[in-house]
């Protein structure tokens, strides 16, 4: 015997039959709620493991001195726990890396409030920088400090020049000389940084750097910088009296009073001679 199925009288559809779209959606509510659920495991795992190795790179000992370092000097502004107040960011995430620039360049503790913390005589050891690089390294996952293979110039410094000049130089100059920035801000001249602070910046992106992480430029691309970096600090400009390397501007006005002047002083000094 065949049971039949009554059409529904209101919309045309027979009852007892589940209409194809429903399961679509339930095939599509499962797959998001699948992957989501994977893709949030994964970034655990991965976060956890990140932070553990970064752990693992410094000793207990020196996460325990740079605690007591860190508390002493730095929680005035960071918070105790690092977790940022109203006078100072977070620290949470920003790696042994931005520490080590920080600190190491002595633009960290500030002497003072201002457009950006400046460039000053370092106020701690290196032993000390690399315990409160420990301390912050070992809170949560972030950059940390380079291998000195990517930073002591041995890579391509004509690569380097053509990536500084697309990348750094409308702000640095093309010869690294730095220049003015709005609000009273700057970037600072390169000509005396090393090449660990300077893949420090490039990895961190202090003040108002950006951060050029290694899908924008590869960690050799970044040695190719630093590879020209320390060419032209260590060679002379081949065109004579470099200006302070600030430009054409100054060169134009060098030109316009002095060379102009010379020129006006050597005509009037040869006509009052023949008079």
């Amino acid at each position: 015997m065949f049971t039949r199925t009554k059409n529904d009288s209101s919309t045309g559809t027979k009852k007892g039959r589940r209409s194809p779209l429903a399961t679509a959606t339930l095939i599509l509510v499962g797959l998001l709620t699948t992957g989501g659920a994977y893709a949030l495991f994964t970034s655990s795992a991965t976060a956890d493991t990140a932070q553990s190795s970064a752990v693992a790179l410094h000793s207990q000992s020196q996460v325990n001195e740079g605690q007591k370092l860190f508390a002493s000097n730095c929680a005035t502004c960071h918070g105790l726990k690092a977790e940022g107040t109203n006078s100072g960011p977070s620290l949470i995430g920003v790696g042994a890396a931005s520490v080590d620039f920080q600190v190491g360049t002595g633009r960290m503790p500030m002497a003072a409030d201002g457009p950006q913390a400046e460039q000053k005589p370092t106020q701690f050891s290196q032993t000390q920088i690399d315990e409160l690089a420990a301390y912050v390294a070992s809170l949560a996952p972030g950059p940390a400090i380079p291998s000195s293979k990517y930073t002591d110039g041995g890579g391509n410094a004509a690569t380097g020049a053509e990536l500084f000049r697309v990348n750094c130089a409308m702000c640095h100059n093309v010869a690294g000389a730095g220049g003015a920035l709005t609000e009273g801000k700057y970037a600072p001249n390169l000509q005396s940084v090393s090449g660990r602070h300077i893949y420090e910046a490039m990895v961190t992106g202090p003040q108002n750097m950006p951060v050029f992480n290694d899908l924008n430029i590869t960690p050799q691309q970044k040695a190719d910088i630093i590879t020209y970096l320390k060419y032209i600090q260590t060679h002379q400009s081949p065109g004579g009296f470099s200006l302070g390397n600030i430009g054409p501007v100054a060169e134009g006005l060098f030109i316009w009073i002095f060379g102009l002047g010379a020129v006006v002083a050597m005509t009037v000094w040869l006509t009052a001679k023949s008079n």
